[in-house]
């Protein structure tokens, strides 16, 4: 049993992590307004050191929530808009002849900051996509036989507009799956929306935003997450879900090992956002749409899936053990 005094300090230190992650969620707030779930599910999968993607149309703020995230969890910010010339070089970097050295000099590119925005990626060619998801896959980039490391914690941010839109190039599955969560932001409500209209610019207050954590914090925020005890009926519960899709005849493919996994961490990094040092259904729950809506291919919609209404089916044909 612990003793007294260490058990009041480790309550003592959850109740000051809350703090902090309820700040920086009320922060990015005051700036996405009426979007509470998205800006918590973004904070998750930060949380769980994952990448994420948001699908939506133009102007309901993707690159806002990118930007307001960056600064509230003080972390460097370089976007990359994608357009259909973008060449990898012009993401990793390039290496220039430097005449005075008489040898070639590395120029890191964007891609060196530890959250990078990249707006628009389905409009670039599969060739500029790849350089992105390598880096973020190894979190390194290698140019002229070197492999540098990139900035932790590294973070990708990318933007997608949707499929249907003219001078697109969808993601594979395969790089659709290195996004640990997809998410939508969707239209403002009406009282949202009226304060968005008579409110300051959101440039302007995305600008005036204080670090709410440093980067420090944030790297022990993501080692702590797997300590969130996650007990063993609930990874049952999880294992059930993942082999409903392997079975079912509803879906082209069923979830990976690298699903199961990111279910894992996005459940416990919610429970930590809860407040709680231990994972429960909700908690799988809760982001279950957002980690699996990318990654399922139901049968009878190739073209396109509701993330949503795929996690409700899951849930609806498998128990709570």
């Amino acid at each position: 049993m612990c003793p007294l005094g260490l058990t009041e300090s480790t309550d003592q230190h959850e109740h000051s992590t809350q703090k902090l992650l309820d700040a920086i969620v009320n922060q990015v707030g005051e700036v996405i307004l009426g979007k509470v779930l998205p800006i918590r599910l973004a904070i998750t999968c930060a949380l769980a050191r994952g990448h994420l993607l948001i699908e939506d149309i133009p102007g309901v703020g993707k690159t806002t929530l990118a930007h307001a995230l960056a600064r509230s969890l003080g972390l460097s910010f370089h976007r990359i808009q994608f357009t259909s010339d973008l060449l990898p070089a012009d993401i990793l970097g390039v290496s220039v002849y430097d005449r005075d050295g008489g040898k070639f000099k590395f120029h890191p590119g964007p891609i060196f900051s530890q959250v990078v925005l990249a707006d628009e990626v389905n409009r670039a060619t599969p060739k500029a996509q790849s350089a992105l998801l390598e880096a973020m896959e190894e979190q390194t980039v290698t140019q002229d036989a070197q492999t540098r490391s990139l900035p932790q914690p590294f973070f990708v941010v990318a933007t997608q507009n949707p499929s249907h839109q003219i001078g697109t190039f969808p993601l594979p599955e395969s790089q659709l799956d290195r996004f640990l969560m997809r998410l939508e932001i969707g239209y403002p409500d009406p009282h949202a929306e009226r304060a968005l209209l008579t409110g300051k610019d959101r440039r302007y207050l995305v600008e005036s935003l204080r670090p709410q954590i440093s980067d420090t914090e944030l790297a022990a925020l993501q080692h702590r997450v797997r300590d969130i005890h996650v007990s063993e009926a609930l990874l049952d519960y999880l294992q059930n879900l993942v082999a409903y899709t392997r079975q079912s005849p509803d879906f082209e493919i069923g979830l990976s090992p690298r699903a199961s996994l990111a279910i894992l961490r996005c459940t416990q990094a919610w429970a930590m956002l809860d407040g709680r040092r231990f994972a429960l259904p909700e908690d799988v729950q809760a982001i279950l749409p957002s980690v699996v809506g990318h990654r399922l291919r139901p049968v009878n919609q190739p073209d396109g899936t509701d993330s949503h209404a795929l996690a409700q089916q899951l849930l609806n044909h498998v128990p709570i053990p």
